[in-house]
Formats: C-alpha cells, structure tokens, sequence
C-alpha cells in the first residue's frame, strides 16, 4: 500500500484562518531518517525557522508544519502539525484523524525502509486507530 496524496504546497491565502493544534512529535531526532525527510521535502536546510510548511491532504484540507528548534540539537528536532481552518468554525476532529493518518502514511512512505506504511496499518489496527484501513 502506499500513502494516501498529500501534496506540498506553498503557504495559503490566512485571511479569515485559524490554525488549530492537531498533533506534536517533540523528539524528532530518535530517528534521523524522519528529520532527513522533513529537511529534504521543506527544504529545511536552506529555509531553517524561517517559515511553515504547508500540506494539501487528499480531502482538500490545508495543514501547516512547524518546525522546532533547539540549542544543540539538530534541526529540526521536533515538529507541530496545525489543521488550517476558518477562523469561527471548530476543528472537526473526525476529519482531522482521518487527514492526520493520510499524513503519517505520506511521510512514512517518504522516509522508506526499514520503515513501511503496511506496519503503521499494523500498528493502527492494533491500536484500533479508525483511520487505520490497511
């Protein structure tokens, strides 16, 4: 199986937007194969703290990556992932979830072996995670 679309994007028009807290992975550096995907896909090298990046999921919906720093760690070392939304509208967390796993598929996809999007299924079926569906 391979992950669901999630395509790069440049950042989006936040004129009446919110950005809500979806999810955070403080301790990006356990494997540097994950930090090497964001470095490589964000240009994070060049870019650094700079700016967010932003991903378009396959239902259309805008999320914004943060990406954290810190003194004497490599870069990034963590990261926050916000659902863009319209300002007074509440984040539907159902949506969310769903949108969230197609994002771990995607970047699991990217960062490839000895990791693999069949054992996050694994993992998520085990959890029972509902957006797991391999």
């Amino acid at each position: 199986m391979t992950a669901a679309p999630v395509e790069v994007i440049a950042c989006p028009v936040l004129d009446d937007k919110r950005c809500a807290f979806v999810m955070a992975e403080d301790r990006l550096g356990h494997y540097p194969e994950f930090r090497g995907f964001f470095e490589r896909t964000f240009d994070l090298t060049r870019l650094g703290l700079s700016r967010p990046g932003y991903v378009r999921v396959a239902s259309a919906r805008i999320y914004q990556l943060i990406f954290i720093g810190r003194s004497g760690e490599p870069f990034p070392s963590g990261i926050e992932i916000f659902a863009v939304v319209d300002a007074l509208e509440p984040l539907d967390n159902a949506h969310a979830d769903l949108d969230l796993w197609d994002i771990l598929r995607w970047v699991i996809d990217g960062v490839g072996a000895p990791w693999s999007v069949h054992d996050l299924e694994q993992t998520g079926r085990l959890y029972r995670i509902p957006a797991a569906r391999g």
